[in-house]
């Protein structure tokens, strides 16, 4: 069995064949039926007539034939509900036929994301990614808490004391009597005594080249 382009049909195009077949036996069956049905009306008719006329070798006779005709009619029934039956189960396969199909498409997609993906490596890097994002976390910390050791003098309370000072000054709020416990600020300029006890780029240089090391 071959289509119009000379290929072997495929499976869902079978299927699709199989059921157009199956309702043209249908109509075909549901045709016969009714052609019988008009013609047992009619021997019912002509039964009644002979018998009117007493003819009842013609009764047995054309009585005989209703009953071969209604034994027809029946098996088109059957045979109805056969080809129903059969449409049944050719739209079945054709739907298991599709579950098949989208089950094996799966499973190679499937497939193809594990061979390209490698999962033990995915774990892998997964894992040094981990290890990394922890190792990194931890250096930053490090090179925080370093820096704030390098940058934090014993005059860092007297200078912020004595900025605080300013500012209020400033904006016209005294506060002698609630800083009367605060140490002296150095005199001179804002912030000379802080400057010359900051680290210089060198040293700071020098405490990150430790870290990395």
């Amino acid at each position: 069995m071959f289509n119009l382009f000379g290929k072997k049909p495929t499976v869902q195009e079978q299927q699709r064949e199989t059921d157009k077949a199956l309702r043209k036996v249908g109509r075909d069956i549901e045709r016969d039926r009714r052609g019988l049905e008009r013609e047992e009306k009619k021997l019912e008719l002509e039964i009644k007539k002979l018998a009117k006329e007493g003819d009842h070798e013609g009764c047995k006779i054309l009585a005989k034939q209703l009953v071969q005709l209604r034994k027809q009619k029946t098996r088109t029934y059957a045979a109805s509900s056969k080809v129903q039956s059969i449409g049944v189960s050719n739209k079945a396969m054709g739907a298991n036929m599709k579950l098949a199909n989208a089950m094996s498409t799966t499973a190679k997609t499937m497939q193809d994301m594990n061979r390209i993906m490698k999962p033990e490596q995915v774990a892998a890097d997964m894992r040094a990614f981990g290890q990394a994002s922890m190792k990194m976390d931890m250096t930053d910390e490090m090179i925080n808490e370093t820096l704030d050791d390098m940058l934090t003098e014993s005059g860092d309370e007297e200078e912020q004391d004595q900025v605080m000072q300013k500012v209020l000054d400033e904006i016209g709020i005294e506060i002698s009597g609630k800083m009367a416990t605060a140490p002296s600020a150095h005199k001179g300029k804002l912030g000379e005594s802080s400057k010359a006890e900051l680290p210089t780029d060198e040293e700071i240089e020098a405490q990150l080249a430790k870290l990395k090391s």
